[in-house]
């Protein structure tokens, strides 16, 4: 009999991660969700059971991560694959967020994936196996969109303390996966979801229009289906060798491709200055 894997899912009782936790058990996984609010989960989707254990956690609070996590292994026995799921858009060029803006969007963004890991990576090394992945976003490997500048950089943070994480793990048997995910048709750019700017400047005249686009254009427009990226997430979570990199939706595809041209050329026409830093008479191995 192939037992189940168990999956820790943070930010489930929403957008992505609500319909890959909807997808987990119904292809009849165990998972432990998390959300600032358990109630929600538990109107979403139902009350804790063998297959399923809603749990209220704050993913900035280090110690409430340890215990949560605590709480999965000691229900369930195990945990299998992590999805650091949980995050938030902070829209607002970098001149008009407050200090206190920043702070918050890296608290959850960044240090709360963190969290998670540093109390989850103990179990699976000790173990020998198991799957993190970490959500980042397009924006995380792009990031020429007006006021958006705050959000692309947490995401940015993850993609690159998830790139070392997979090289930290490689000699333990645990796979990880960073998730570039496009537009996906969720509620994300919805009110309650992303933040505006408290004391937004008028005078970034692109920063509002792309601002306004998101609100009012893009969202409920958007190209993806988030149940098909919780079965692409399910698929790659079954692959024997999976990549660590993860681009989801054509446009992710396009925005990426974009960038890696653009860097290829401005390398190029860079190159005859960029290359000439070398002491003279020494040169690369």
């Amino acid at each position: 009999m192939i037992t189940k894997k168990v999956w820790f899912v943070t930010g489930a009782s929403k957008g992505l991660g609500l319909a890959l936790v909807k997808k987990l058990l119904a292809s009849n996984y165990h998972v432990a969700a998390t959300s600032r609010n358990a109630a929600s989960l538990i109107n979403e989707i139902g009350a804790a059971s063998e297959t399923f254990l809603p749990l209220e956690m704050d993913v900035t609070d280090d110690n409430n991560v340890k215990g949560i996590i605590a709480k999965t292994i000691n229900h369930f026995g195990t945990i299998d694959v992590v999805v650091n799921n949980a995050g938030f858009g902070q829209i607002g060029t970098l001149e008009e967020l407050s200090d206190k803006e920043v702070k918050n969007s890296f608290d959850v963004n960044v240090f709360g994936s963190l969290n998670v890991i540093r109390h989850a990576t103990p179990f699976l090394r000790k173990q020998a196996s198991g799957h993190i992945f970490n959500i980042s976003s397009i924006g995380g490997y792009v990031g020429n969109f007006p006021g958006f500048g705050l959000y692309c950089a947490t995401k940015f943070a993850v993609a690159g303390f998830t790139e070392a994480l997979a090289e930290e793990m490689n000699g333990f048997g645990v796979k990880v996966t960073l998730v570039y995910p496009g537009y996906f048709r969720t509620n994300f750019l919805s009110k309650g979801s992303v933040k505006t700017p408290i004391n937004p400047i008028t005078a970034y005249e692109s920063a509002r229009e792309a601002e306004q686009a998101h609100l009012n254009q893009i969202d409920g427009s958007q190209p993806n289906d988030p149940e098909k990226a919780a079965e692409v997430l399910i698929q790659v979570s079954e692959q024997e060798a999976p990549l660590v990199h993860l681009f989801l939706g054509k446009d992710a595809y396009h925005y990426a491709g974009a960038k890696i041209e653009r860097i290829r050329s401005e390398m190029s026409g860079n190159e005859q200055l960029g290359t000439s830093t070398e002491l003279v008479g020494e040169s690369i191995n």
